[in-house]
């Protein structure tokens, strides 16, 4: 299984050092007299259940939720104690789980209209990243990573030797290979079948696109495709690909108009990228990118989802999309969130 996430940042035991990307940029929707009213929120995360409900979680207004594919919304709020969202899942058989900037992790059963606080033994309340693997499942923090234990009800450090990283996405590189991308200390990866206290061991990569020789430490997204191949996004120095486990990397976001990228969904050989200018397919029998953004008024993306019947959701610093049509012609899906002003937000 394969879990996309957002924002990158990253804490050093010497000094606090703020997020590289703090609250995303929000867009005003004018008004008839062409003067801004509002902003509809940034859409963080989102995630479906097998039936189809929809969850967007946003940077200010919490979560919404949506069974008809979008064409509308209601917020889906009660019991949720901070509506700053960086990241959702699914965890069969019935919950989601939602990870927050400064409320640790909440969790909702399915059929239930509350949200619970699952916070106990974080030793950081911004989660970053959560990924389900099996029973398993994961969250990415500011001190590291932690593994969930439904018989305590509480989290435990999962390792050594993250406990002063920030880590911006996880992911599976085989049934017992979990993948850690943090934001300026590079990859890192765990054998989850080993002894819980073991040590993360460091892949020591360098990410260097050979035209620009920078290093880029600072990871976004990670994913791995059917195939074993991992995809690294960084937060300004593009795409990196590996074709064997994380020994060698290649640039393939050269051509992207946009280096921050934001998600990173594999759709067999090919992917689809989120960037901060619009969506890309890499298709690998051609070797290029091909942009998919017809209709999509608002490129500056967050997050991008695919359901099990094939809609492509993207999230943007101002509302949401819904393509269907496998070609990159997209439906503004915001009208249901409402307005909001500049959130004073967590970072403020």
């Amino acid at each position: 299984m394969v879990v996309l996430v957002g924002l990158s940042g990253v804490a050093n035991a010497q000094e606090s050092v703020s997020p590289v990307s703090n609250a995303p940029a929000l867009h005003p929707n004018p008004s008839s007299e062409g003067h801004p009213q509002g902003f509809s929120p940034s859409i963080q995360t989102m995630a479906v259940t097998p039936e189809g409900t929809l969850y967007a979680g946003s940077f200010g207004m919490g979560i919404f939720r949506s069974v008809d594919q979008g064409q509308s919304w209601e917020m889906w709020n009660v019991g949720l104690l901070d509506p700053f969202l960086l990241c959702l899942v699914f965890r069969p058989p019935d919950s989601i789980y939602a990870g927050t900037v400064r409320g640790g992790v909440f969790r909702l059963k399915l059929g239930d209209s509350r949200w619970e606080s699952v916070q106990t033994g974080l030793e950081q309340t911004e989660v970053r990243s959560l990924m389900v693997h099996r029973q398993h499942l994961f969250a990415g923090t500011g001190t590291g990573v932690f593994r969930w234990d439904d018989a305590s009800q509480r989290w435990s450090r999962l390792g050594k030797g993250l406990k002063q990283i920030l880590v911006a996405g996880l992911a599976m590189l085989d049934d017992r290979t979990l993948l850690a991308a943090t934001a300026g200390k590079g990859l890192f990866r765990f054998d989850i079948e080993g002894p819980f206290e073991a040590k993360w061991v460091d892949f020591e990569s360098v990410f260097v696109d050979p035209k620009e020789r920078l290093p880029h430490r600072y990871l976004r997204v990670i994913a791995v495709n059917s195939q074993g191949n991992i995809f690294l996004g960084t937060q300004n120095g593009g795409m990196f690909r590996s074709r064997n486990a994380g020994q060698t990397w290649e640039p393939i976001g050269r051509r992207l108009p946009n280096d921050s990228i934001r998600s990173i969904v594999p759709l067999s050989e090919d992917i689809l990228v989120g960037t901060g200018n619009g969506i890309f397919r890499w298709v690998q029998a051609q070797r290029q990118w091909i942009p998919l953004n017809k209709g999509l008024h608002q490129k500056s993306i967050q997050t991008l989802l695919v359901t099990p019947t094939h809609e492509v959701y993207a999230g943007t610093s101002s509302g949401a999309f819904r393509s269907q049509d496998g070609e990159g012609n997209w439906v503004d899906v915001s009208h249901g969130f409402g307005m909001q002003t500049i959130p004073q937000g967590p970072y403020q």
